[in-house]
């Protein structure tokens, strides 16, 4: 009936369509092309008229109103994550001489990475290059216009990819201010982000993400390490936590860590970023399917499904060995489930997503309460036992669980008989040693996350310091860095 239907369609609006392409000196497509092209457009596969040396142009030309609609929601959705999700969530969880530098570290972050993957930064983890760094085509934004990117998407707009992922970009180092919190200088914060970007962010989301990317395992037949990541394990909680861990030791413990309280100031603020993230991880997530296709749906579904369950063990836990069951617990229970399914969500099935679920309320939760205390770092708002730990949690269980039967991506089969996954072998793996190229890849994020900002955080602590003076962290920073105050006291 569908088919019948588009051919009415096609029929009834042939004539003006066929006035338009009139003075063209391309053929016009036979009405076969014309049905093969709406359902390019329904199914989210190439047009006849994508296809190399193609002898006849579409008349379904440049993106599809659909899939922009829902990347350009999906995009406002992933900057709510930040701004103003994480703000509020971190913001909660310090004291309260201490908001506005979380807020005003989460705006800053935005602007500059903005300017970057202006400049460079998206040109070099999205255009062809070398498998470890992308080249220089779309440098400022060059030739970033409304027509699709046929590398990642026959049917997004490439401006609105691009800001899309954009929206990945900002939110990954805000990230690390959550380890480093209440202690680091505003200037410090900058220079320190806008180095690792360049350093640790571009080349693990080109090696992951780019189409000649090094671990990009399903869509780069000569991947050496193919891996699977579908919408950020590895590029975004795995490179941000294990870069903040590293950072917050070069920092040192605040004043009085083990020695005074430093609970959040406001668990109502916490729990509000902790809802907004939920609610704008579902663009990260469904979004990273870059349709609202049956992949999306099914990222839609896991997403949700192991959050839930991730925040419900997590305060089980605590109900269990502590006798009481925290928010605190509830809301990094659901921000460890979100992170732990991010890489796995488009891959994996319903039980997959509460195994997976169950997992992240529990791993997390001893990192954050066990590690931490045994290895004596501060990480102020556990990033990295949440970030570091959870992503990495959540990079393997994806070799483990990641199936076939919800994307036909990771298959040789008739639904996808071009994928390149069938020809680097990756169709052959997934549900046997899938896991061993995952572990491949952490080992690889891990090495270039550690060194990177190690050697980053040196450098920046050499030039103009790391830490604000021990006056100023007492008094807090938000009136000596910023010059306000979160809250007037009255008088």
């Amino acid at each position: 009936m569908i088919r019948v239907s588009l051919l009415i369609a096609i029929i009834a609006f042939s004539s003006p369509l066929e006035a338009q392409t009139s003075t063209s000196p391309s053929p016009s497509p036979s009405l076969e092309q014309r049905v093969a092209d709406l359902e390019a457009y329904v199914n989210n596969s190439a047009r006849g008229a994508d296809a190399p040396n193609a002898p006849v142009a579409s008349n379904i030309v440049g993106p599809g109103p659909a899939h922009n609609a829902w990347m350009m929601t999906c995009a406002a959705l992933v900057l709510f994550m930040t701004l103003p999700g994480l703000a509020l969530f971190y913001g909660g969880l310090v004291r309260a001489k201490n908001v506005l530098s979380i807020l005003a570290q989460c705006l800053g972050i935005a602007g500059l990475v903005t300017i970057l993957w202006w400049a460079v930064g998206y040109s070099l983890v999205f255009s062809h290059g070398s498998p470890f760094f992308g080249g220089l085509k779309f440098a400022f934004l060059r030739g970033v216009d409304a027509q699709p990117n046929g590398d990642y998407s026959y049917w997004v707009s490439q401006n609105v990819f691009a800001m899309y992922q954009l929206m990945f970009a900002i939110i990954t180092p805000a990230l690390i201010i959550g380890a480093i919190a209440e202690r680091m200088k505003f200037a410090a914060v900058l220079v320190f982000v806008a180095v690792w970007m360049f350093v640790v962010y571009v080349p693990i989301a080109h090696m992951v993400w780019g189409i000649d990317g090094w671990m990009n395992g399903v869509w780069n037949p000569a991947a050496k390490i193919t891996a699977i990541d579908f919408a950020g394990g590895t590029v975004v909680h795995m490179s941000s936590g294990w870069s903040a861990l590293v950072l917050c030791i070069l920092l040192g413990h605040r004043i009085g860590f083990k020695k005074e309280v430093m609970a959040p100031h406001s668990m109502v603020l916490c729990m509000v970023g902790t809802g907004l993230l939920w609610v704008g991880w579902y663009g990260f997530n469904a979004g990273s399917a870059l349709a609202p296709d049956g992949i999306a749906a099914n990222a839609f579904m896991t997403t949700t499904l192991a959050t839930a369950v991730a925040s419900f063990t997590w305060a089980m836990l605590e109900y269990a060995l502590r006798g009481k069951p925290s928010v605190l617990g509830f809301c990094s229970g659901a921000v460890g489930g979100l992170v732990v399914i991010t890489p796995a969500c488009g891959y994996v099935d319903p039980t997959g997503a509460i195994i997976v679920g169950v997992a992240a309320g529990i791993v997390p939760f001893f990192a954050c309460t066990k590690l931490k205390s045994w290895l004596g770092y501060d990480d102020a708002l556990d990033t990295f036992g949440i970030h570091a730990v959870g992503g990495t949690l959540g990079a393997f269980l994806t070799g483990v669980f990641a199936t076939a039967s919800v994307n036909p991506n990771l298959a040789s089969s008739v639904a996808a008989p071009l994928n390149p996954a069938t020809q680097n072998g990756l169709a052959r793996i997934v549900g046997h040693t899938l896991w061993l190229e995952q572990l491949k890849a952490i080992g690889v994020t891990i090495l270039l996350a550690v060194v990177g900002s190690a050697i980053i955080g040196a450098i920046v602590r050499g030039l103009i310091g790391l830490r604000i003076a021990p006056e100023i962290e007492r008094q807090g920073l938000d009136i000596n860095q910023h010059g306000e105050e979160g809250y007037m006291t009255s008088g």
